[in-house]
């Protein structure tokens, strides 16, 4: 894979990626932003902290007042750097445990939580306003709910089976175990369907979104596609 640039970028530009998991969505999304000298966001990671915090101080995820109650509780930072970014919530570094299997069964019904979409949608909302440079920002509701103003909304798709590998391979990295592509097809499909039936901020691709297919790409070629894109838009800009 080539190197990526960092160069500073001449015009702010705030840049939606949204999709599943599987879909080289948060590769691309860091890869692009740390090209294009823009800052980075995986707005994913701030509900999964959400997520940690409520299972940590024993709130029933399963309880949707209970957990309406409690978001306005934790404190949660967002690093931006996209060779480096990090999440902490109440001041702990969180990167490591958000991603464990208790966090990934219990965070689609967090998510659900109308007061948790809120008060998480104003942070992100807040820290897409600061980012000086510009900012890549990756989710599964920003184009439609969070940013529907962005410069540039890409929706990144791929096959079933793609996905499930790809994810897969992740869950192998992180854990040095094995993981059930099948099995992690059917978690897959299951997260897609509690993301877009939600009522609240539900996962869709906008109507002015560029949809990326990327079961056939390499990811410098996602990488490529997509910071041309944005290069396009900032061509067009007054």
């Amino acid at each position: 894979m080539r190197k990526a640039s960092i160069a500073v970028a001449e015009t702010p530009v705030i840049v939606a990626i949204d999709g599943p998991s599987g879909t080289g969505k948060s590769s691309t999304s860091k890869a692009v932003a740390a090209r294009m000298g823009l800052d980075f966001l995986d707005t994913g990671a701030q509900y999964r902290a959400m997520t940690w915090w409520m299972l940590t101080n024993g709130i029933d995820v399963h309880e949707p007042a209970a957990v309406a109650a409690a978001a306005v509780k934790p404190s949660i930072v967002s690093g931006t750097d996209p060779l480096a970014p990090t999440i902490a919530v109440d001041g702990t570094d969180v990167a490591g445990p958000i991603r464990g299997p208790e966090v990934t069964a219990a965070v689609s019904a967090v998510s659900a939580v109308p007061e948790v979409r809120t008060r998480i949608t104003e942070l992100q909302r807040s820290i897409a306003a600061a980012a000086r440079r510009g900012i890549v920002v990756e989710g599964r509701d920003i184009g439609t709910t969070v940013l529907p103003g962005a410069d540039v909304k890409i929706f990144l798709t791929a096959s079933p089976e793609a996905r499930a590998a790809r994810r897969s391979a992740e869950l192998v990295g992180t854990d040095g175990g094995t993981a059930d592509v099948s099995a992690t097809r059917e978690a897959l499909a299951r997260r897609d369907a509690a993301d877009a039936g939600r009522k609240a901020s539900p996962m869709a691709r906008a109507d002015d979104a560029v949809e990326v297919d990327t079961t056939e790409l390499t990811l410098e070629e996602v990488i490529d596609h997509v910071v041309s894109l944005v290069e396009e838009r900032r061509r067009r800009q007054p």
